[in-house]
């Protein structure tokens, strides 16, 4: 991956020192599955009761991004509809928060698990970049199958670590757009904020990194749509592919 011209996007690793990517829709190519996932789940629910689920405006916009049950509550309630909490023990499509939620999460495993999961090769070839270059990388996913779906994905070995919604479930770490998953990534890598960048596709991700103090957030819209929203929320480089992205510099080793 050249250096290129000023005016083309770069991460200036004399500047940034690590790079913390989200998953889903940047990493591995999960989100078209989880938004068709979420639609059958939230269409048998609003039958009866309000319009379908739309598939691109509805998922970007109110659960993208999102833990799964944050997703169903901002969803529902801008239909001006609340349901019951209920319990991790509900039967999937019950009625209730976490009914929804497992019943979407059966259906997308599924999917997992019979078609497998592909990384984004520009994703996977700037992580090598950034890496022979000296940069840290670490994967965030607000999914409590982070770290099934970066595994079965075979880029494990490009990141120094995970933080995923297990990690949030045992900490009591608040879902996006709070930066928590993301300030929790740079802690463990024993960085500031403002020496590291953010990698995201989702609104409340980007807005994450913002709020974080990161050096530079930088999303990825892969169907070209919503670039000025995303720079509202706080992205400075907005991409339809990460191939799109160079790399300048490289990290000088701290002396201790």
């Amino acid at each position: 991956m050249n250096e290129r011209s000023a005016n083309e996007p770069v991460i200036d690793l004399g500047v940034i020192s690590a790079v913390v990517f989200d998953t889903d829709g940047v990493v591995t190519d999960t989100a078209r599955g989880h938004a068709a996932a979420w639609k059958h789940v939230f269409d048998a629910f609003l039958r009866g009761r309000s319009a379908p689920f739309d598939i691109r405006d509805d998922y970007l916009r109110h659960v993208d991004g999102r833990p799964r049950l944050d997703g169903i509550r901002t969803f529902l309630a801008a239909r001006g509809i609340t349901l019951p909490e209920g319990a991790p023990d509900d039967e999937p499509g019950a009625p209730t928060v976490h009914g929804l939620g497992l019943a979407k999460d059966q259906i997308f495993m599924a999917q997992v698990d019979k078609y497998g999961v592909a990384a984004f090769p520009s994703t996977v070839a700037l992580l090598h970049e950034l890496r022979r270059r000296g940069a840290r990388t670490a994967a965030v996913s607000a999914s409590l199958h982070g770290r099934r779906l970066v595994t079965a994905a075979g880029v494990t070995h490009l990141f120094d670590l995970l933080v995923d919604g297990n990690d949030a479930a045992l900490m009591n770490l608040p879902g996006k757009p709070d930066p928590a998953l993301f300030l929790e990534a740079v802690r463990r890598l024993d960085l500031p904020a403002a020496r590291a960048a953010v990698v995201e596709s989702a609104l409340p991700g980007v807005e994450a990194g913002r709020k974080g103090g990161f050096g530079l957030v930088i999303a990825v819209t892969r169907d070209g749509g919503g670039a000025a929203e995303l720079h509202v929320h706080g992205a400075e480089i907005v991409l339809p592919d990460l191939g799109e992205l160079a790399v300048r510099g490289r990290v000088l080793p701290v002396r201790r």
